[in-house]
């Protein structure tokens, strides 16, 4: 039988989560920081971070949490971290991050007392940035929480501000002719919230960057163009390609991974023994 997340008091609850995203998003800096950004080859950049939290078929609590560097621009693992986990908040549109980021923020805290010379300049995240029904997205909040540069890469476009998935948006994904062609996602507003971009020559659906932290959206659009070798970023697949191979050997989850295919499922990791699973102590705890 399907496990489900604990019921919670979702009116208190989307209070205290609206209020800390508001806090958060105060701190969030959405242009380049780093030398490395600002150069055309990246010079510099050594280290490229993915994230992603990976679910168990019909399970809404067990769960995988990942973490993967790759090393750049050879685009080779260097470090990979998985650990089961027990979510412990509710899945709520708009609010994904206190369901996920407090088990990221773990693992690069992990990651910082193990392995410090492998941390990351930069982290790629399945999910949105300031492209966000309150300008603060997944990526944002892992940026502003672990002070490192983020990058939102989506698969799918957030309706949010007046962007619809329409007629004219479809027209000009088609329009879209080679890997690195790209066009603003400007909202009702006249705020430029991302890009589409065609990140592959042979792919036929975009995938959505917006900036999570310490970086402009145009370096973010360039480095995530320069980190696919396939339709989503290396460092993202890596994650989703890694987890699910995980949780296969470990819960005996029938079938052979998939290899190169993107997961619909999400990610997972190796180089860390898996814990058991156990409730996380949720951002809450800040709220007060």
């Amino acid at each position: 039988m399907a496990r489900e997340a604990a019921e919670w008091p979702l009116e208190e609850t989307l209070s205290l989560w609206k209020r800390e995203q508001a806090r958060l998003k105060a701190l969030v800096v959405d242009r380049d920081t780093e030398a490395w950004q600002r150069d055309a080859a990246f010079l510099g950049l050594q280290r490229v971070g993915g994230v992603d939290v990976s679910f168990v078929k019909g399970d809404s609590v067990s769960a995988c949490a990942s973490l993967v560097v790759l090393s750049y621009p050879e685009l080779e693992v260097v470090y990979e971290d998985c650990c089961m986990v027990s979510l412990t908040a509710p899945y709520v549109s708009g609010f994904l991050a206190f369901r996920e980021v407090p088990f990221l923020v773990d693992a690069v805290r992990r990651l910082r007392e193990k392995e410090p010379r492998l941390v990351p300049q930069v982290l790629l995240v399945d999910g949105n940035g300031v492209l966000h029904h309150r300008g603060f997205g997944v990526a944002c909040h892992l940026g502003v929480l672990t002070d490192l540069p983020c990058i939102g890469v989506a698969k799918k476009l957030l309706q949010v501000d007046g962007l619809e998935n329409n007629a004219r948006h479809k027209e000009k994904i088609r329009l879209l002719r080679a890997g690195g062609d790209s066009f603003p996602l400007i909202g009702g507003s006249g705020t430029v919230l991302g890009m589409a971009l065609k990140s592959h020559d042979h792919s036929s659906k975009p995938l959505y960057v917006s900036v999570g932290h310490k970086i402009s959206l145009e370096a973010a659009v360039r480095l995530t163009q320069g980190c696919c070798r396939f339709r989503v970023p290396e460092p993202v697949r890596q994650a989703d390609i890694r987890s699910r191979d995980y949780i296969r050997r470990t819960l005996g989850v029938p079938g052979p991974p998939a290899p190169g295919q993107e997961s619909k499922v999400h990610p997972s990791i190796l180089k860390s023994p898996a814990k058991a699973l156990r409730p996380h102590p949720l951002v809450l705890a800040d709220l007060a």
